[in-house]
Formats: structure tokens, sequence, C-alpha cells
């Protein structure tokens, strides 16, 4: 039933995040009088979401079919989401303007040497982000949710409820916060994008292990992660190497530089060309990037970016972190 108060961004429930109770109120009235319905911005619905873990699709698809109560709402996301407190107070104090914007000298951590090859290459290794005891302890977590042995290879490839190819459903550990809220990736982020109102993404984990004669890379290749519609959006995205990584241990790999001509290049494409089609990438030199446990990479969005196959005897494995801001810009339309 709607709950007709007036409900306060600060409102919260159990979960105990800003925004999510004005959220539910207002699909709730978008059902009942969808001319009435106090707006909420995008920004604020997507990082709510984000925050929590929780696709935009499903949810409001669940929000805009059912009359659950805003408890009800809560145990749904309890039930399909992610919940970190780290996460949702960091939340709460950007909304709050707790945050000034204003970068200190001592605050950053990249040298002018590395911000020039960054405007370069689009690729930036923020080295020893992150103590190698806390990668150790991050990858034991990987090995023992996906029931492997590090010491035994024939582990390595057994099928798991958590596994979708490389990537790992894993998402929530003390230790694996704790990785999302190192202050030198933080401070990574906050000197690239020039202000410190940065949220921390709730992403996934990665292991990628060496081809064999019955097990083949299944990728992802080069890609993007963002809409190819102009003008493309300033973004970008990270991950941390859990382990020494060599060039051919499946290295993360990019294509420098291209970000500093992707739209060209998508002016140049016939009209029947897919810029999705990994075969029109071939003619540029990929670049498979080396680095060792508790490095972090960060890369400009535009960058076609995946990972490689392991043609070594070690697993590579990764945890995904990235920082962006609420009001970041997005293109709607997927191309």
């Amino acid at each position: 039933m709607l709950d007709q108060r007036e409900i306060k961004i600060t409102d919260k429930g159990r979960i105990g995040l800003y925004y999510l109770k004005k959220i539910w109120q207002y699909h709730q009235q978008l059902k009942i009088n969808p001319a009435k319905a106090e707006k909420i911005e995008w920004t604020y619905i997507n990082g709510v979401f984000n925050a929590l873990g929780i696709g935009i699709e499903p949810t409001i698809k669940y929000l805009m079919n059912s009359n659950d109560s805003f408890d009800e709402f809560e145990n749904w996301i309890v039930e399909n989401g992610r919940i970190s407190r780290p996460i949702i107070e960091q939340f709460n104090a950007i909304v709050s303007g707790k945050y000034s914007c204003e970068l200190r000298a001592e605050e950053k951590v990249f040298s002018q040497s590395e911000l020039e090859q960054w405007e370069k290459d689009g690729y930036i290794i923020l080295r020893n982000a992150i103590p190698k005891v806390d990668c150790e302890k991050t990858i034991n977590l990987i090995y023992d949710t996906i029931g492997a042995n590090n010491s035994d290879p024939s582990t390595w490839y057994a099928d798991h409820p958590l596994k979708q190819g490389i990537m790992i459903q894993l998402f929530n550990s003390p230790i694996l916060d704790r990785n999302r809220f190192s202050e030198r990736i933080r401070l990574a982020y906050q000197q690239l994008w020039n202000r410190k109102d940065l949220l921390v993404s709730m992403d996934r984990v990665s292991f990628n292990p060496p081809e064999t004669k019955f097990y083949k890379f299944p990728g992802p290749n080069l890609h993007w992660d963002v809409s190819l519609k102009k003008p493309i959006p300033f973004g970008l995205q990270g991950l941390l190497y859990l382990c020494d990584t060599d060039e051919n241990q499946g290295a993360f790999t990019v294509i420098p530089g291209f970000h500093k001509n992707i739209e060209a290049w998508l002016n140049q494409l016939g009209k029947d060309e897919n810029p999705r089609d990994n075969n029109l990438l071939n003619q540029f030199n990929k670049k498979p990037i080396g680095a060792k446990a508790g490095d972090f990479i960060i890369w400009n969005q535009c960058l076609p970016h995946g990972s490689s196959p392991n043609t070594s005897t070690k697993p590579r494995i990764v945890q995904y972190i990235n920082y962006q801001p609420l009001d970041m810009e997005y293109q709607t339309e997927w191309i």
C-alpha cells in the first residue's frame, strides 16, 4: 500500500541507504498518478542501485509490477543484491555533501611523467596499491569460494555455480571491501577525475587459468563496456592484479592511444560495419600489460580492452574496482 506521507531523502529502513525509500515511493506513485509523481534525478536512482548491486532493469520491473511495502522491497534487495556497509556509508556521506571536491597536493599519487603517459596511452599503473598480504588473503578467498587449490592445477577448471567464463560472481567479503577502499586506489581515481566525491563500485573478481589441450580461453576479447554513441563521455575503469602477472599470463590487454581517435575511427566505418566486430580491431597493435601483485591498472573507457589467452603455467587472478561520480554522464542509447 502506498505511503502518502512525505518521504525525505534521508528517510531509511534497515538497509540504511539514503534515497532508497524515496525511490520506492516514487515508483508506487508512478503507478497511481504519473503526473503527480515527484521526479527523482536518474543519477540518484542509478547510484542507489549500483551501491546495492542490483540491476536497474529487474529492479524497476519489480517496483512497477508489485505492490509490496517498503519493508518487503528491502527484503527483496537483501535476497537479490549485495549489501556492503562501507559502500552504503560512503554513498550517504556523498549525498550529504560531506566530501569536498578540491584535491590537495599531498593527495596526488601520480607524477607528471606518469600523467603524460596516461594522456598518451589511455591507461596508467598504480604501483603497490594494496599490500601483498591482502592480495594473498583475497586469492585464498577466491580459491575457497570456487573449491580450487593453488597447488593443484586439476582443480582450476571445475565448473562452479559462481563461475561465468573467467568471471566469478563473488562480491561480498571484508577483504574485498578492504581492497575497494584502499586509500591509494581512491586517491588515484580522485586525481584522474580531479574531484573527490566519487562512489566505489561493487564489482566482481576474475580467475583466468592457463590454456590446456582441453580448455581454451573463453574471452572476453577486446571490447567496450560503454555505448559507442557519440560523443562518448569521459569514464574510467580499473582492475587489481592479485598475483604477479606476466604478459603471457592472460594479462589485461588494450590498444594504447585508441581513446584519442575512437570517434574518427567510428566516423570512417561503413554503415554495414559493426564497431563491436572484433575483426575490425585486428589492424591495431594490442598491448598485454604485465604487472606485480598489488598493482592497479586504470584505463579510459574509450580504450578497447579485454583479457587474453593464458599461455603460462599460472592463473591470472584480479579484482575489478571502479570509482565514479554520481553525476557521471551516460549515453542511454546503446550502440
